[in-house]
């Protein structure tokens, strides 16, 4: 028996009024997950405690097992895990993403945020800008003293790592959460070393939105990344082996480093795919390749993300999101199962969505998500498709951390 799990971030949510009430996954075009749905069962999970803020770092960690109520120090820390990043003994680390800051004279605490990834920006573009920021001798200065470094990214999602510094009290706000909103309520607090963070922000705002490299985005008629910002600040970590908890041998394929953190923390390997992106235009066939590929070698367990609904829904692209979803039934779900089905591998298949990310506000959101649990050669006859509708009519799972126990099970229920 081999096992599969597929993760389409953020594609859960409420109902849209311009849908006709209904959600993306409802309007999406998805006959292989509803076919699977159909056949297997589809039930609600909490994959985020109430009490723990609600976001793929928390959500993944639940999902793979590992509560987050006890082992979650910050998204962060499982992202540079990801892009091997070895934190020491007080080290810090934050996302640094590149956004854009409207344009204007207004003061920079006056300003709106209006994009979490200015514009999308991704590959040897946001690396260029991210060093041009931290080689300005100004911005270098500031950073050296703050006992800062950064370690660019091919995206918009940078890492930055602070020595000895004390985030005790630090609340800092994830940008994807206050889009369109004013920044100066928003920029960290807390403690002492929040006035740094803010001050590293704001000179590096002066410094970039009319960096040659951002005027020419202006002029192709895209957003600016004329600016940064620090959030989801951690310290180091550690996870329970997968391997030794589960007793499968396990890959994970994803384009975000976060969970490739999650993997490389738990012991399970990252398999990169080459044109692979958080994005909605990302290699899907190279994903679903490396899958079958590992699932007909050694491995007992693959796990494929698809980060494309979380974006097209922060950036406000509803029919993105339903898109995301049709391609992840179409070019993604559909392949894999046929090539099992193919190769006459038994397998057992669980997809869901990490978390709900809203249309209506553009975030995340803990509500319970939908999830659909197959196996091959079976047929529970339960007829139903794959929505958060028919989840809120099956069994429901307080626990996120018993998804996998539930997946290797030989009995569904």
């Amino acid at each position: 028996m081999k096992y599969i799990l597929v993760i389409g971030d953020g594609m859960a949510d409420n109902p849209v009024p311009f849908l006709g009430d209904k959600t993306p996954m409802q309007v999406a075009d998805t006959p292989c997950m509803d076919r699977l749905a159909a056949q297997g069962e589809v039930g609600q999970v909490r994959t985020v405690p109430v009490e723990v803020p609600p976001g793929s770092d928390t959500a993944i960690l639940s999902i793979f097992g590992a509560d987050p109520r006890v082992c979650y120090t910050g998204r962060s820390p499982l992202e540079a895990a990801g892009s091997g990043i070895t934190l020491q003994p007080g080290d810090v680390s934050y996302r640094c993403n590149m956004v854009t800051y409207e344009d204007g004279d207004q003061p920079f605490l006056e300003k709106k945020i209006l994009s979490h990834n200015a514009g999308s920006i991704e590959g040897e573009e946001s690396i260029a800008i991210i060093t041009a920021l931290f080689s300005h001798p100004e911005f270098a200065h500031m950073a050296e003293a703050a006992g800062m470094r950064v370690y660019p990214s091919p995206s918009f999602r940078h890492i930055a790592v602070q020595k000895g510094a004390s985030i005790d009290g630090l609340v800092a706000a994830p940008p994807h959460d206050h889009l369109g909103e004013v920044i100066g309520p928003l920029m960290p607090t807390g403690c002492e070393n929040a006035a740094v963070l803010q001050a590293l922000m704001e000179k590096a705002h002066e410094i970039l939105d009319h960096h040659p490299l951002n005027e020419a985005r202006r002029q192709a008629g895209k957003r600016p990344a004329n600016g940064i910002w620090f959030w989801a600040e951690g310290t180091g970590v550690a996870l329970d082996s997968f391997v030794e908890k589960y007793h499968k041998k396990g890959v994970v394929i994803s384009a975000v480093p976060l969970c490739h953190g999650i993997a490389r923390l738990t012991g399970l390997d990252v398999q990169f795919v080459e044109g692979a992106t958080g994005e909605l235009e990302t290699n899907y066939q190279g994903k679903v390749d490396a899958a079958v590929q590992a699932l007909m070698g050694e491995y007992d367990f693959a796990a494929v993300h698809i980060e494309a609904p979380d974006e097209c829904t922060h950036n406000g692209d509803t029919e993105g999101k339903i898109e995301a979803i049709t391609r992840l039934d179409h070019l993604v779900v559909r392949p894999l199962t046929e090539a099992m089905e193919q190769a006459g591998i038994p397998y057992r298949l669980l997809i869901l969505s990490d978390h709900k990310t809203l249309t209506s506000t553009r975030g995340h959101d803990g509500d319970p998500v939908p999830f659909l649990l197959y196996e091959s050669g079976r047929d529970t006859g339960a007829g139903l498709p794959y929505d958060e509708a028919s989840g809120e009519q099956g069994r429901f799972l307080e626990e996120g951390t018993s998804l996998m126990d539930i997946l290797f099970q030989t009995d569904q229920k």
